[in-house]
């Protein structure tokens, strides 16, 4: 990977980077698996979930992040032989305002906003976004959602979309650095795009994928962190380094 001064830009996954999704997620699948008795832990219930999320996605890719989730939710169930109500459906598409963020992304989203454009590229609806910016704080030049472009990443759209904003602004790609956790979603389109990108690896202490598939074909990325913290932190240090 570049050198970080190298770049103007960083475009940021939200939900699974920033946010913490599986927390989220499991704050309802949890207390519904409890209470059908179902003896799964946390784990098995996110990937349980994650294949029914990205299915919905590719299927319904114009509905908002809500349907999503509530559909994902009740395919979820069948899935375990259990149905899932249209209460908890609804509650589980609710939550999304009320995900936590991971105790660093206020300060490191900060601390890069010194260096670096900040742009959105999220699988959400704009409100759901909204609602998470007032745990995040962020200052960003751009928010691109999938409710924008009509498409879930990993597919091509919401890329292209962020693509067509970096023309507009006279951006070339190379000065890009795209910053997300998820292979799945955005590891892998990264590198379709020629889009250089550093994995937030939010799960280094945890075996196994949890609320994001597998990936079923190559991703690249220029360089890995274990939080946005680490991350924030060397690219401070290498405009102090410049400097």
């Amino acid at each position: 990977m570049k050198d970080l001064t190298a770049y103007t830009t960083l475009s940021f996954d939200c939900y699974g980077t920033l946010i913490d999704w599986e927390a989220g997620l499991s704050s309802v699948l949890a207390p519904w698996a409890q209470e059908q008795g179902l003896e799964l832990d946390t784990e098995e219930l996110l990937t349980a979930y994650s294949a029914q999320e990205a299915a919905i996605m590719r299927e319904h890719p114009s509905w908002l992040y809500p349907q999503v989730l509530a559909e994902a939710f009740r395919r979820t169930g069948r899935h375990l032989g259990t149905a899932v109500s249209d209460s908890w459906a609804q509650r589980l598409g609710d939550s999304v305002p009320n995900w936590p963020m991971f105790p660093d992304s206020a300060a490191a989203l900060a601390s890069l906003r010194r260096h670096y454009d900040l742009v959105i590229l999220s699988n959400v609806h704009r409100a759901g976004f909204a609602g998470s910016n007032r745990h995040l704080r962020g200052d960003f030049a751009a928010i691109i959602t999938a409710e924008d472009v009509g498409a879930y990443k990993p597919a091509a759209p919401p890329f292209e979309s962020l693509e067509a904003w970096l023309d507009g602004r006279g951006t070339l790609r190379s000065e890009l650095l795209h910053v997300a956790q998820s292979l799945f979603h955005d590891h892998v389109p990264a590198r379709r795009h020629a889009l250089d990108s550093v994995w937030i690896n939010r799960r280094h202490d945890r075996p196994g994928w949890g609320a994001t598939p597998e990936p079923a074909e190559g991703w690249s990325y220029g360089a890995e962190f274990r939080s946005m913290q680490e991350f924030a932190e060397a690219a401070a240090a290498a405009f102090r380094d410049r400097s």
